[in-house]
């Protein structure tokens, strides 16, 4: 997948590394496409910046510590760049994020001809919106919206497909709803400083660990893209459709927010030293719960919707010819209870941190007690476990794990806060979920703890159990549990599957991105440092072009699978490079 992801945290875009916008949907995450070749080159529309020649070479590279994406493009006529970005910069003491993709097109050597193609369409393909050329845009006509593109460029050239000698910088304004009225060239390259000076003033304010910072400064910048950040909700991945493996129908829209993952990338970014995603997430939380009459879903609309209802786009040919392509999850229906345990845990900091208890006290103190109320009444119910198995509901130990964790959190928090009643039932519920999974869960002639306490199936969420500090290194079972689900699961010496057995769903090919990175920071925090190393060295090498992993890898051939970019591959990164190299600051 040579794809790079651009964003503002208004909407996110994929660039191909031969100057096609790949993905864009607008003017939300969870939007119709306007661009959508990814899943059909013939219904999905197109914009294109590519050299007039036919044969010619590209290299493609984020600006550093940014989401702006470069193209250098050669061919024999000459060179030229083509710089990507969606506008993001502090105005007015607020995030200016404008539904605005800009591209810039700058000369560099000889005297290059370029070809702009530019042909939008909406509703996932349905519709062909026709288009009119006024004094300086191009603008199509869309039921109750406006989408135009704004440039310096001919329009005749653009709108017929033309070649035309770039004999100067151009540029390419294309807006959803409020269109540019500003100079062209004069606010492209403000918007350009001011963009590339917010995400570098960003990288700055994070906490890096001594080794691997490159890589955890693109994970971490391709976090925040994934926070939608008028409400505060975290998608788990750009896309939909794109298959965990070839020809096995398990492709699954991922444009929503799932509550674990949202847990997961959270603790990750608060680890990087950034807590503003933090609270605008506990907003969007704090609203769930209280529109809630009973469970937390797993899953929900990033504008807190609670149906998300799935149907299938019968029109589209998929990704690489791979159908079916989804849109909307059914899994918002699926009972899935370790996700009060991953909201007690997210939230925990706002308490035990001083500098927000004050206002998570007067505003979350309610929404504690109800998670944890939560935990009490499902500790040993079952569910359909954190991978949406669609066979009979389980006991899941990871689920009573996240019961514990959340207990744990809860029982702290009742400490900080001088919450006495709070702090026994979560301690007591700790408790009782450890017995659980001590007494029940250990397979001792298998060396690890199983999937339920009714099978000995291997999950690699386990390996958590140590991460999460459930198994701490000297338990006697922690070192034999990592190594034993290991081997059960591996497909080579870092890629893991995240199951074996049956889900009632179909046989799973593909390995599992995360479950690679939770046995590396396993590894680590057992001291097995040098193999930890090793299998982070390996997965990292999986990475494309410009740093970014997906859901699943083929381990036949180490092809990136799923969708893409996957926010949970990139926790799983973050929190691993954390455990193998952690902060040493200076002693002076």
């Amino acid at each position: 997948m040579r794809l790079a992801l651009l964003g503002n945290c208004s909407y996110q875009a994929l660039v191909d590394d031969a100057g096609r916008i790949q993905w864009l949907c607008w003017p939300r995450f969870d939007s119709s496409f306007v661009f959508g070749e990814l899943l059909d080159p013939e219904r999905g529309g197109e914009y294109s910046i590519a050299p007039a020649d036919e044969t010619f070479t590209t290299e493609q590279r984020y600006v550093a510590h940014t989401n702006v994406v470069e193209t250098r493009f050669r061919s024999n006529a000459g060179e030229f760049d083509v710089i990507d970005f969606a506008p993001r910069f502090l105005q007015y003491e607020r995030s200016f994020k404008p539904t605005m993709l800009i591209r810039c097109i700058k000369p560099r050597e000889g005297a290059p001809r370029v070809r702009v193609r530019c042909h939008p369409v909406y509703d996932y393909g349905r519709a062909q919106p026709s288009s009119y050329v006024a004094s300086n845009h191009i603008q199509w006509l869309l039921p109750g919206a406006q989408l135009r593109l704004t440039t310096n460029a001919s329009l005749s050239y653009i709108a017929e497909g033309r070649s035309f000698e770039l004999d100067r910088d151009v540029y390419l304004v294309l807006t959803w709803g409020e269109p540019l009225q500003a100079p062209v060239v004069e606010t492209c390259e403000a918007f350009l400083t001011r963009t590339i000076r917010y995400w570098t003033t960003w990288v700055k304010h994070c906490t890096l660990p001594e080794r691997f910072q490159e890589e955890v400064i693109r994970s971490a910048l391709t976090l925040k893209l994934h926070q939608y950040e008028d409400t505060g909700a975290i998608s788990a991945a750009t896309t939909t459709s794109l298959p965990e493996y070839p020809g096995a129908g398990r492709n699954w829209d991922y444009r929503f927010c799932w509550l674990r993952d949202s847990g997961f990338t959270l603790g990750a970014l608060r680890r990087l030293g950034h807590f503003e995603e933090m609270e605008l997430f506990v907003s969007y939380l704090r609203n769930i719960a209280e529109e809630t009459p009973s469970r937390l879903q797993p899953v929900y609309g990033i504008s807190g919707e609670r149906d998300i209802d799935e149907f299938i786009l019968e029109h589209l040919a998929g990704y690489q010819g791979n159908r079916p392509v989804r849109a909307g999850n059914d899994a918002y229906r699926q009972v899935q209870h370790d996700v009060y345990g991953e909201m007690l845990a997210a939230i925990a900091p706002m308490f035990l941190d001083v500098r927000f208890f004050d206002e998570a006290h007067k505003r979350s103190t309610a929404l504690i007690h109800k998670l944890l109320e939560d935990i009490e009444v499902c500790l040993e119910l079952p569910d359909a476990s954190l991978w949406e198995k669609r066979d009979e509901p389980k006991l899941h130990t990871f689920s009573v794990l996240m019961h514990w964790a959340g207990a744990t959190a809860a029982e702290s928090i009742g400490a900080r806060t001088g919450d006495a009643p709070l702090e026994r039932r979560g301690r007591a519920l700790a408790e009782a979920a450890r017995r659980i999974i001590e007494d029940r869960c250990f397979r001792p002639e298998l060396g690890y703890y199983a999937d339920t306490p009714d099978d000995s199936d291997a999950d690699a969420s386990l390996m958590m159990m140590v991460n999460l500090g459930f198994l701490e290194p000297d338990h006697p079972h922690a070192e034999t549990h990592v190594l034993s689900l290991a081997r059960r699961l591996a497909a080579d010496s870092a890629l893991l599957y995240r199951y074996r057995h049956d889900d009632g769903i179909g046989e799973t090919h593909a390995t599992f991105t995360v479950c690679g990175f939770w046995y590396a920071e396993a590894l680590a925090r057992l001291g097995r440092l040098e193999e930890a190393e090793s299998v982070f060295s390996k997965l990292v090498g999986h990475a494309n072009h410009v740093g970014l992993l997906s859901e699943d890898i083929d381990p036949t051939n180490g092809a990136l699978l799923g969708n893409f970019p996957q926010t949970y591959s990139h926790v799983g990164m973050i929190n691993a490079a954390f455990a193998i190299s952690p902060i040493h600051g200076p002693l002076l």
